[in-house]
């Protein structure tokens, strides 16, 4: 029977799967992984490179809508700020002005579309004057606006239609920053050629400027001069700061504070170190931190420097030590070793069988030696100085009964001497009696000797 071999991989192969591979996803190499950071770090950058594109062309200008409505409904003068600039340490806000005038009997001829609407520039000239100042605050001649010999029209020159107030900010809604608010109330009048004050109908500003909103609101008014009222226009600013600065404030004000947090936390790791090596460490990573930059908050700055300063004398300290040939002990924290738990009792099973019985000692063939051995023991001590008290010991020991002495003490004898007489006692032989009276006799011979 033809059979089919089975397809076998080789053991190259396998080895090869198996260092490439683990669960059948292969690892990225060093080099690839760059790459890939480095092609989102571009699409990152472009991303946010196209979020500004278009930025400049706006669907609607800012004043577009309210130069039409003035042209249409209440033609005449409009004074537009199209800049403020706001100094809260002076604390002032200087309004750059701009002069619009709209309708036919107030617009100048071929000066119209004014951020592209039907207003144009003033066909009068104009005094300005701010806050009731003796002085002008801006001045405008139509006689000194240019043409374009191609085209006719009128040139808006910045420096001949613009002009410049600045007003004092009132700072009593001031709050910490960066939720500080300011307020602004000033006041304008516009005097033609023939000294006759001329009406604004409408003053207003940008919202929005480098670090702050700016809220207007005008009011129609008037002042009396000689006796006589004369046309006015005042305006209030609100001036705040955006949410967007004041969530990004917020957040560098918590991460300043936890970074002074950490330089403490390295100063109680540094103090409890010997090397100066590892406190350097310590110290250069404290001076790497950021709150020593010039905008971080004072008290930032004053623990962090404060925490250079305590590594500082600290290093200076350990290198004190070292001359003098002292070490500073650590103190070592050692958890406390768990001992396991007892091992529970084992209760021994109690056996159905009885206990056997014990088994005597058996005598020891060489007893007699021992024995042997205690008289010589007893020789040594006799030569001694105890020659007497053991002869007498001999002599009284081995009559039965006893004989008492005077003196009360009885000397008691050793139990084998007392198994013997026990045997003579109860009627033994006599060869026993005769063996008993020959050792008796020997032993005398002995210490005779």
């Amino acid at each position: 029977m033809v059979g089919t071999s089975p397809i076998t991989r080789s053991r190259g192969n396998a080895v090869l799967l198996h260092t490439r591979g683990t669960g059948g996803i292969i690892p990225l190499q060093n080099v690839t992984i760059l790459c890939f950071a480095l092609i989102f770090s571009l699409l990152f950058i472009i991303a946010l490179s196209c979020a500004f594109l278009g930025a400049d062309a706006e669907d609607v200008p800012p004043f577009k809508t309210m130069l039409d409505d003035i042209a249409t409904n209440d033609p005449g003068v409009v004074l537009l700020g199209e800049n403020v600039d706001i100094d809260v340490d002076e604390p002032s806000i200087t309004v750059s002005w701009s002069l619009v005038a709209c309708g036919d009997s107030f617009e100048l001829d071929g000066s119209s579309g004014v951020h592209k609407s039907q207003c144009g520039l003033p066909s009068m000239a104009l005094w300005i004057y701010s806050d009731n100042s003796p002085e002008p605050a801006g001045t405008y001649d139509p006689a000194a606006i240019p043409f374009v010999r191609k085209t006719g029209q009128r040139r808006r020159i910045e420096n001949l239609v613009r002009f410049d107030s600045d007003h004092t900010l009132d700072v009593h809604k001031a709050l910490l920053y960066p939720f500080d608010t300011y307020l602004l109330a000033g006041t304008l009048r516009a005097v033609n050629a023939s000294n006759v004050t001329v009406p604004i109908q409408k003053l207003s500003t940008i919202e929005r400027v480098t670090s702050f909103l700016v809220a207007t609101s005008d009011v129609e008014s008037y002042e009396v001069i000689n006796g006589t009222q004369v046309p006015t226009r005042d305006f209030d600013l609100y001036v705040t700061r955006p949410g967007q600065l004041q969530f990004y404030t917020l957040l560098l004000f918590g991460i300043n504070w936890m970074l002074s947090h950490i330089t403490i936390g390295h100063v109680m790791l540094a103090r409890r170190l010997v090397d100066i090596r590892s406190m350097a460490k310590h110290l250069v990573v404290c001076l790497c931190y950021p709150s020593h930059h010039p905008a971080a908050e004072e008290i930032d700055m004053i623990i962090c420097a404060s925490c250079v300063l305590t590594i500082l004398l600290l290093i200076m300290l350990r290198e004190y030590d070292e001359m003098e040939g002292k070490e500073t002990p650590r103190p070592i924290t050692r958890r406390p070793l768990l001992s396991p738990p007892p091992p529970p009792l084992r209760t021994p099973k109690v056996s159905s069988k009885p206990p056997a019985p014990p088994i005597p000692p058996q005598k020891s063939p060489l007893k007699p030696f021992l024995l042997r051995s205690k008289v010589r023991t007893r020789s040594i001590a006799m030569e001694r100085g105890e020659v007497t008290c053991r002869k007498d010991e001999l002599n009284t020991g081995f009559v039965f009964p006893p004989i008492s002495h005077g003196n009360g003490i009885v000397h008691h004898r050793s139990r084998s001497s007392r198994s013997r007489l026990g045997t003579i006692g109860l009627g033994g032989p006599s060869g026993s009696a005769s063996g008993s009276k020959s050792s008796r006799s020997t032993t005398l011979n002995s210490l005779k000797e």
